[in-house]
């Protein structure tokens, strides 16, 4: 038999057709959870959003508008006298100033003193690193109303009181214990053989520090300062505690140029001030937020 005959008498050999893909179906179940989940963020949405929204376009509103009218009914009226009247009726432009010195002042101490002291906790190590680690992480536990009475004593013998580094120093004190503990987890899953490596080739532990550990933390560093300047830019306690003088006012303080006699307040331009003030940190979240998500993943996952 010829091989014309085989290859007439045998059936052609296909390939099979491939199977049209089945939709699969999503249980109930899951269906409800996800409709829970995605109502229960645009709930968080709105109820984190509104407030903004509201005090924005309430700065735009006119003062009897807003007197005379429901205070969270649309606004009739537009104006930017508000504007005009928070930088006269205040130092708001000197509170600005005040509040981004204690802010930038704080935020460079913490963030130089958290990342060497998780450094030689986390990566140098020595005998009772583990003990010393505990005590700052009791740190994050201790009031911050404790320490005003000994501060003004203290401050008003060395001559601190009333001056931005009595508003800097506990600041960045009480921030530091946090900001050990996020330095340390990450510094937890940089790998050993880098370290290792860089000893070998005869680099000591500020050349190390310099050139691996600081280069690999900035995501870190990013997240450390936008979380504790929330705080150090709206910080009310310290400063009202140790400023006396107007001129180093910061936002907080500076607000309450805004109540008149008898307790007569400027909503008005109140909420333009609030609004210029609130400006600036949230552009800075926008612009950061993602750098801050992987800084605070980082301590959790490796690579």
């Amino acid at each position: 038999m010829t091989s014309a005959t085989l290859t007439r008498e045998s059936p052609a050999t296909l390939p099979p057709a491939p199977a049209s893909p089945q939709r699969r179906s999503i249980p109930p179940r899951i269906r409800v959870q996800r409709t829970l989940l995605t109502v229960t963020i645009i709930l968080i949405v709105i109820v984190q959003v509104y407030p903004l929204a509201w005090l924005l376009i309430t700065s735009f509103r006119t003062a009897s508008d807003f007197a005379g009218g429901n205070p969270f009914a649309f606004p009739t009226e537009f104006t930017l006298e508000n504007y005009g009247r928070a930088f006269a009726t205040g130092n708001l432009g000197l509170n600005i100033v005040n509040s981004l010195i204690v802010t930038l002042g704080a935020s460079l101490l913490i963030v130089v003193a958290g990342m060497m002291a998780a450094y030689a906790l986390q990566v140098l190590g020595f005998r009772f690193s583990g003990f010393v680690r505990a005590l700052f992480l009791l740190g994050i536990i201790v009031p911050v109303q404790i320490a005003l009475v000994p501060l003004f004593i203290d401050y008003s013998q060395v001559g601190l009181l009333d001056t931005h580094l009595s508003m800097i120093i506990p600041l960045a004190a009480f921030a530091l214990p946090m900001s050990v503990y996020l330095f340390s987890s990450f510094y937890e899953y940089i790998p050993r053989e880098n370290y290792e490596a860089a000893s070998l080739d005869g680099a000591g532990p500020y050349r190390i520090f310099a050139q691996i550990t600081l280069p690999l933390s900035v995501n870190t560093i990013i997240t450390v300062v936008l979380v504790n300047s929330i705080f150090i830019w709206n910080d009310f306690i310290f400063a009202n505690t140790f400023v006396l003088s107007d001129g180093l006012k910061t936002i907080p303080l500076g607000l309450q140029n805004y109540i008149g006699a008898m307790g007569n307040t400027d909503w008005t331009a109140t909420f333009a001030a609030v609004c210029v003030t609130v400006t600036p940190l949230l552009l800075v979240f926008l612009v950061l937020n993602k750098a801050m998500i992987q800084g605070l993943e980082s301590g959790a996952t490796k690579g």
